[in-house]
C-alpha cells in the first residue's frame, strides 16, 4: 500500500507538471498569435504615418513574436535550454534597440512630423492588445527564466504602448516630429537596458545548468 501511495503521488505530481506547462503553451500560443497580428497592422501603419515611434514598436511585436516562438519550444525542455531560449531573448531585444536607435537617426535627418491621428488610433489598439497579453502571462511571471523573461517582454510592451500615446499626443500638439524622435529614442534606451537584464538574469543560470 505504501510504495503504491508513493507511486499515485508521484504520478500525480508528474501529472500536475504537464498541466501547467499545457496552460503554458496554450497562452504563448495566444500572445503569438495576438502580436503576430499586431506587427503586421502597427508597422504598415507606421510606415503610412512616418512615426518612428509607431515603427519601433511594432518591431517590438516582431521580437515579441519570435520570444514567445522560442518560450513554446523550451517549456518542456530542460533548464539548460530554458536558459538559453532566455539568452536568445535578451539577443534579441538588444537587436531590436540598436535598431530602433538607427531609425531614430534617420528621422532626425528627415525633420517631416508624423501623423499623430494614426498613431493615436493603432497606438491604443496596440495597448489594449498588449495589457491582454500581459494578463494571460501574470500568472507564470515568476515560474522560471523563461516565462520571467517572456512576461518582460510583455510588460516593456505596455510601457511602449503608452510612450507611442505620448508622442502622439505632443506631435499634435506642437506639430513637430521631435516628440516621437524623443520617445522612439527612449524606447531604445528601454529595449537595451530590459536585454541586459535578461542577459544577465539568464547566463549565470546556463552556465550551472
Amino acid at each position: 500500500m505504501l510504495m503504491s501511495a508513493e507511486c499515485c503521488s508521484a504520478k500525480s505530481g508528474e501529472l500536475e507538471k504537464l498541466a501547467r506547462q499545457a496552460e503554458q503553451r496554450r497562452v504563448l500560443v495566444i500572445v503569438l498569435a495576438i502580436n503576430a497580428s499586431m506587427f503586421v497592422l502597427e508597422f504598415g501603419a507606421g510606415v503610412i504615418a512616418g512615426s518612428t515611434a509607431l515603427m519601433a514598436d511594432a518591431s517590438d511585436m516582431l521580437g515579441d513574436a519570435i520570444v514567445y516562438a522560442v518560450s513554446i519550444y523550451a517549456i518542456s525542455r530542460s533548464d539548460r535550454w530554458k536558459a538559453g531560449a532566455a539568452v536568445l531573448k535578451g539577443v534579441t531585444i538588444l537587436v531590436l534597440g540598436v535598431g530602433i536607435a538607427i531609425n531614430v537617426v534617420a528621422r532626425i535627418e528627415s525633420g517631416v512630423p508624423p501623423s499623430s491621428t494614426l498613431m493615436l488610433a493603432f497606438g491604443g489598439l496596440a495597448l489594449i492588445a498588449n495589457l491582454v497579453c500581459l494578463r494571460l502571462l501574470w500568472r507564470f511571471a515568476a515560474q522560471d527564466v523563461n516565462m520571467s523573461s517572456t512576461f518582460e517582454c510583455s510588460r516593456n510592451d505596455v510601457i511602449n504602448n503608452c510612450g507611442v500615446l505620448l508622442a502622439a499626443a505632443l506631435v499634435w500638439w506642437f506639430a513637430s516630429p521631435w516628440p516621437d524622435i524623443v520617445i522612439g529614442g527612449a524606447m531604445a534606451l528601454i529595449f537595451l537596458r530590459s536585454a541586459l537584464r535578461v542577459l544577465a538574469e539568464a547566463a549565470p543560470q546556463l552556465r550551472a545548468a
